[in-house]
C-alpha cells in the first residue's frame, strides 16, 4: 500500500491545487490519489464520460501486476472481477515459406496472477464519476496556451497528461531520448466477439512475421462485455501497411480477417465466427514513438510538467503504454505529496521526471529494439524458449517488469552467457 494512506491527511494550511490537463490512465489515477491525499485537484479535458463511453476505442491497454497494483493501492480496480484474465504470454513466428506452419510457438503463465485489459471507454467514465464523487472538479473544454496560462496562475502545479493532442507540442522533443523521427508502425486495432479461446490457459497471443509486422490478441472487457482485442502493427510500405481511412467498420473487420488468412492461418482459424462489438470497436493510425524534454515554459513564463504519454510515448508493440502511464502516475503522486508545501519549481519537475526515467528508459530501449529487424540472439532466446520453460517464462514475465530483460535479453554477449546454461556442455 502506499505510506501515505496510512497517514493522517494533509490540513488546510498544506493542501495544494493542482491542476491535471487530460483525464487518462496516468491523468485520473494521479487526480484520484491527490484528492484521497487531502488536496484540491482539477481535472480539463475536452470530453465528457458519455462522449467517451459512445466515442471510438482510445488503446489496446493490457495491464500487468504492478500497474493493477498501482490501482488497488488506489481502491479503484472495479473490474478485477468481471474482467477477463489474461494468464500468460504465448509468442510465434511463423516459417518463412508460407506453409502456413510455425517456426517457434512457445508459451508461459504469468507467476503474479494475471493481466487485464479495460477498454478506456469502460474505465475512464467510471473513474471520472469517482474523482466528481470524491470531491474533484472536471472541467470540459479544449485547453490550448491561454488556458494553460489560467491554470497556471492559479495552481500551484500544471500537469499535462494528453499525449498525443496538440498540446503535447509545448514539450520539445528529447532527439536524445528518440532514435525515430517517423512512425515505425500501421496500426488498428479490432475489437471482436465470437473468437474461439486458446486452450490450456488465456494469453496474449503475439506473433511476429519478419519483414511483415506483428499481431497479438488477448482478451479484454469493453462497453458490451468481454471481448477479444486485435492488435496489427505493420511494417510501413510492407503488406500490413494497408488500412484505409475510409474503411466502414465491416470493411476494417474484413481487412483484419484477410491478413490473418495470409500470415497466421492459426489465428485465422479462431476467428470463424467473430463480430466487432461494436461501429467503434475499430481504430487505424500512426504516429512516432517521442520522448519529450518533461518542463514546458509558456509564454508568461510559468512552467507546467508533462506527465507519461505526453513526454514518454511508445509503440505499442510491447504492451507498456498504460503500464508505463500507470507507473508515472504513481511516482509523480509520491514525488508531489512527499514536496510537503515546499513549490513545485524547475528542479522537482527535473528531479521527479528523472525518478520516472529511471525506469521508463528501459522501457524505451526494449521497446525501440523491438521494432528493428530480429538479431541472432533474440532469435535464439526465443527458439530455446520453445524448448525450456525457464526461458519462456522469464520472458512472459519481463513484460511486468522490462526492467529485467537486461542485460540477458537485450545484450548478445549476456545472451549467449545465460543461454548456455541450458545447452547439453552445461549439464
Amino acid at each position: 500500500m502506499f505510506s501515505w494512506l496510512k497517514r493522517k491527511k494533509p490540513g488546510v494550511n498544506n493542501m495544494r491545487n493542482i491542476t491535471i490537463i487530460g483525464g487518462g490512465q496516468a491523468g485520473l489515477q494521479t487526480a484520484i490519489g491527490l484528492l484521497k491525499a487531502g488536496h484540491k485537484v482539477t481535472v480539463a479535458q475536452n470530453r465528457t464520460a458519455d462522449e467517451i463511453a459512445k466515442g471510438k476505442v482510445l488503446s489496446s491497454q493490457c495491464m500487468f501486476h504492478t500497474a493493477l497494483q498501482n490501482e488497488r493501492d488506489l481502491g479503484i480496480n472495479f473490474w478485477d472481477d468481471s474482467c477477463p484474465p489474461v494468464e500468460g504470454i504465448n509468442f510465434m513466428v511463423p516459417t518463412p515459406d508460407g506453409s502456413g506452419n510455425k517456426a517457434i510457438d512457445w508459451a508461459a503463465r504469468l507467476d503474479d496472477g494475471f493481466a487485464l485489459s479495460v477498454d478506456q471507454r469502460v474505465k475512464i467514465p467510471r473513474w471520472l464519476a469517482e474523482f466528481e464523487k470524491l470531491g474533484g472538479n472536471l472541467v470540459i473544454q479544449d485547453v490550448g496556451i491561454p488556458e494553460l496560462e489560467k491554470y497556471a496562475a492559479e495552481s500551484d502545479l500544471v500537469l499535462v497528461a494528453s499525449g498525443k493532442g496538440e498540446i503535447s507540442s509545448l514539450f520539445e522533443r528529447d532527439a536524445e531520448k528518440s532514435p525515430y523521427d517517423k512512425p515505425q508502425r500501421a496500426l488498428a486495432l479490432t475489437y471482436v466477439t465470437g473468437m474461439t479461446p486458446r486452450p490450456v490457459h488465456s494469453a496474449v497471443c503475439f506473433n511476429l512475421i519478419p519483414g511483415v509486422g506483428e499481431y497479438f490478441v488477448f482478451p479484454a472487457l469493453t462497453t458490451t462485455g468481454p471481448c477479444e482485442i486485435m492488435v496489427f502493427e505493420g511494417v510501413p510500405g510492407g503488406p500490413m501497411d494497408t488500412w484505409k481511412p475510409d474503411f466502414t467498420p465491416e470493411q476494417h473487420l474484413e481487412h483484419s480477417l484477410g491478413i490473418l488468412k495470409t500470415f497466421l492461418p492459426w489465428e485465422y482459424e479462431r476467428c470463424q465466427n467473430v463480430k466487432l462489438t461494436d461501429d467503434n470497436g475499430i481504430l487505424a493510425g500512426r504516429f512516432a514513438p517521442t520522448t519529450r524534454k518533461p518542463i514546458a515554459t509558456l509564454p508568461s513564463g510559468a512552467k507546467v510538467m508533462g506527465l507519461a504519454d505526453a513526454v514518454c510515448l511508445n509503440d505499442p508493440i510491447t504492451g507498456q503504454g498504460s503500464n508505463n502511464a500507470s507507473k508515472a502516475a504513481k511516482i509523480y503522486l509520491d514525488s508531489i505529496l512527499a514536496n510537503g508545501d515546499k513549490p513545485f519549481d524547475a528542479a522537482w519537475m527535473q528531479g521527479t521526471f528523472d525518478a520516472y526515467w529511471d525506469y521508463a528508459q528501459w522501457v524505451v530501449t526494449w521497446t525501440n529494439a523491438m521494432l528493428m529487424p530480429p538479431p541472432e540472439h533474440i532469435l535464439q532466446i526465443m527458439g530455446t524458449a520453445c524448448q525450456v520453460p525457464d526461458v519462456a517464462s522469464r520472458i512472459a514475465n519481463g513484460f511486468n517488469d522490462p526492467t529485467s530483460f537486461f542485460p540477458w535479453f537485450m545484450d548478445p554477449n549476456a545472451a549467449a552467457e545465460y543461454l548456455g546454461k541450458f545447452s547439453p556442455a552445461a549439464e
